[in-house]
Formats: structure tokens, sequence, C-alpha cells
């Protein structure tokens, strides 16, 4: 079995029977979210798969170890909000990943965070019976179970016609968030699109994401920060950006579970303090 994230950096890892046996280059060399989490000040090709290893031996990352329910991670992440969105009746499902089990279709909150949590930019992965037992037990519909494939416009398709009507849907390019749109007039459903893993994006994909998207992350994208027009930042370092009304709806709705004070304030945005973003900006 083999599976390949792009992580830290867009850096590929490829892991196989539980072992890192193939890695990338880094496309940045600083992130101030894994300096934060995990003292990593360095974005190597090593670093990252470390972190791999990390993930694997701590939370039986590609394998039949895998913990499917954790607390949060950041304040706020992508997995975060659709969590507390569905909790909070904003929206009524999530199309995510998971690594041993590609797209996974649920109105389980804690089993989106449990999934979301350690993921990064998940690629291809192969079945694991018992990842997607683990995910079939916390009422979770796993896609596509003989190959674990990663098809989020399929997902979304499974959704509207099992009763989902305003769903989240994480997307990594532009033509499929296009598609979703599509989808969401034949359907007549909602779909709150949600970009992640945009480090590397090209100009004119950005244009077309951020014109078709509910809420971006900005990751170490040039292109993100210098074009998004957002109604709502969370966030100042990795940010998530809120684009619609409803966007800004489930980002606000998050704000309410975050612990640590915050601060509300209007003032024109983004906001990106130079020395807290990741480097460099790609």
């Amino acid at each position: 079995m083999t599976h390949t994230m792009e992580m830290l950096g867009k850096t590929k890892v490829k892991v196989k029977d539980e072992n890192v046996v193939e890695v990338g280059e880094p496309k940045i060399k600083y992130c101030p979210l894994f300096d934060k989490v995990r003292g990593i000040k360095d974005v190597t090709s090593e670093a990252a798969a470390g972190n791999m290893e990390f993930r694997i031996e701590k939370h039986g990352m590609f394998s039949p170890r895998r913990k499917l329910e954790m607390g949060t991670f950041v304040g706020f992440g992508a997995s975060e909000s659709m969590m507390t969105g569905i909790s909070r009746g904003i929206i009524d499902g999530a199309v995510t990943v998971c690594d041993g089990a590609g797209t996974v279709i649920t109105a389980n909150p804690q089993l989106i965070q449990g999934m979301g949590g350690y993921i990064s930019g998940l690629t291809e992965t192969d079945p694991i019976p018992e990842v997607i037992e683990g995910i079939k037990t916390r009422n979770g519909h796993v896609l596509s179970q003989q190959d674990a494939r990663i098809n989020q416009l399929e997902g979304a398709k499974w959704a509207s016609s099992n009763g989902y009507s305003k769903f989240a849907v994480t997307v990594a390019d532009a033509n499929t968030a296009e598609k979703l749109r599509e989808l969401e007039k034949e359907a007549g459903v909602r779909i709150m699109i949600i970009g992640v893993h945009l480090t590397g994006i090209s100009p004119e994909d950005t244009g077309r994401l951020l014109a078709a998207a509910d809420i971006v992350t900005g990751c170490a994208s040039k292109h993100i920060r210098e074009q998004v027009k957002p109604l709502v930042q969370v966030g100042t370092a990795v940010p998530l950006f809120g684009l619609t009304k409803w966007g800004k709806e489930l980002l606000v709705e998050r704000a309410k579970e975050v612990e640590l004070p915050l601060l509300i304030n209007t003032m024109p945005l983004p906001v990106l303090p130079e020395h807290k973003q990741p480097r460099p900006l790609v």
C-alpha cells in the first residue's frame, strides 16, 4: 500500500507499509505554523520526513491504528471550522478526505476533526480496511471503498443525492470549485466551498478559485495574499479568509469556540505582518 501527501511547504512524501520511502523538495523554507506547533525552524526534506514519521507513530496515519478522533489542532483550521459549522447548524455535512479511505462524506463533527486535523495535502491513498470500518462506525460514508480514490466532485454528488442540502466541500483546485458551483445549481443544494492546500497556486487559478469559493486558506500562497478581498480574516500568519457572507458566518461562529482572547475590529483586509508569513511565498 502506498500513499502520497504534500506537507510542510508542499514537500511530496510517499509512505509505504508505514515507512517513509520517498521525499521531495519543499517549496518554502519556513512555516510559522509548524514552528509554533512542532518547533520546526527550517523546512527541509528531512524535517518533512521526520514530521511524517511523527504522524505515523503518534496518530497512526496510513496505518490500521489511525486515530479518528482528536481535539483541535489549530484554533482556526478548515476541519475545525467545519466541525463547528455542523455543531451550530450552519452546514449539515462535509465532503472531506482521509488517508486510507479517500473521499469521505459525514455529518459527524468529531469525525471531521479526527480525520482532517492531521492531514496536509493528501494526493493519493490506498484503502485500509480498519480505517474504512472506523469511519463507517462513526457515521461516515466512504465514497469508494475498493480504491480509496479522492474525488470531491463525486463526493458532493453523493451528498446531494443522499439528503444533504447545505454541506461543505474541501477543494485544492479551481476546476473542482467551478464544477461544484454548477452542481449546486443542478442539484438545488448549497455548497460551502473551502479552498485548502494552495501553496504554489498560479495567479490565474487563484482568481478563479477566489471567485468560486466561500473560504480559502492562505497557506504559503503569494497570489492568494495578493488577490484576496475577504469579508473576514482569521489568523495573520497562515490565515483563513471568508469570502462570502456564508463563509464569514462560519468563521465568526468558529471564533466563539476559540478559548483564547480575541480582537474583533474593522479594518482593510488582508492584514499580513511580514515577519509572521511563511518564507518564501510561492
